[in-house]
């Protein structure tokens, strides 16, 4: 069993789905992304994503007219894999058409574009052997990274917080994808152990390089240098 948090985008709120891998994924029809599709590489009993990415993966495998092979979608941070700002930690990314030849790929990115659901499309001199696509949020977030997160925040990129602060054991933090007071006070202490202004507020430079304090592993380290950029100015395009 798989609990699928989605966040919908036009009531502002979190749905949990508890589905099993065969199941598709909440919001696709037809049936043409399954829970254990969308999951991919990872080995997390807990997935997240939104219904904005769930809609444009239905209107380009309606364009597209046949099935799209998905070689990454979800991961945790934890489990790395990608870039620190990744919008696969937030669940809103997808990395297909692994299994076609290059001529294929190129009418399956040129569909993904044309169809205009996506955020960005990534050119093919940055991934030849597979087709980027992702439905990142616009302002307020950042070019590359996530956006500002405060008490109120809803969505995925509170669970990737979520996540994130988990991964760095900072206690009691659950992923709701709801930043709550418990997720405050958790923001609250990650900044005060890394000698931060402990407003409870992440994004810009409130959280700069806290992970050369880190003694715990390079991947925590690099978890820690996600966190930092929520909400931080970038020009640097991470998928």
């Amino acid at each position: 069993m798989v609990n699928v948090l989605v966040f919908n985008n036009a009531t502002n709120g979190m749905e949990r789905h508890a589905l099993q891998l065969h199941n598709p994924m909440p919001y696709v029809t037809g049936g043409t992304l399954t829970v254990r599709e969308f999951r991919a590489r990872s080995n997390s009993n807990i997935i997240w994503t939104d219904i904005r990415a769930m809609r444009a993966w239905n209107t380009t495998r309606a364009a597209w007219g046949r099935g799209i092979y998905v070689g990454a979608a979800f991961k945790r941070i934890g489990e790395g894999g990608h870039a620190n700002q990744s919008q696969h930690y937030a669940g809103v990314s997808f990395d297909v058409g692994q299994n076609l030849t290059a001529h294929g790929r190129t009418q399956l990115r040129a569909t993904a574009t044309n169809v205009g659901v996506w955020s960005y499309v990534e050119p093919a001199y940055l991934t030849p052997t597979w087709v980027h696509f992702d439905a990142r949020l616009g302002p307020p977030a950042c070019a590359a990274g996530y956006p500002l997160l405060r008490e109120g925040s809803r969505g995925v990129y509170v669970c990737t917080l979520q996540d994130a602060l988990s991964t760095v054991r900072i206690p009691n933090v659950g992923i709701d994808g709801v930043f709550g007071p418990m997720t405050r006070n958790a923001v609250m202490t990650y900044q005060r152990q890394n000698g931060l202004s402990a407003d409870g507020v992440v994004g810009d430079a409130d959280i700069i390089e806290p992970t050369r304090r880190n003694r715990y592993n390079s991947r925590v380290s690099e978890v820690g240098q996600a966190i930092s950029h929520f909400g931080a100015d970038s020009a640097n395009v991470k998928n």
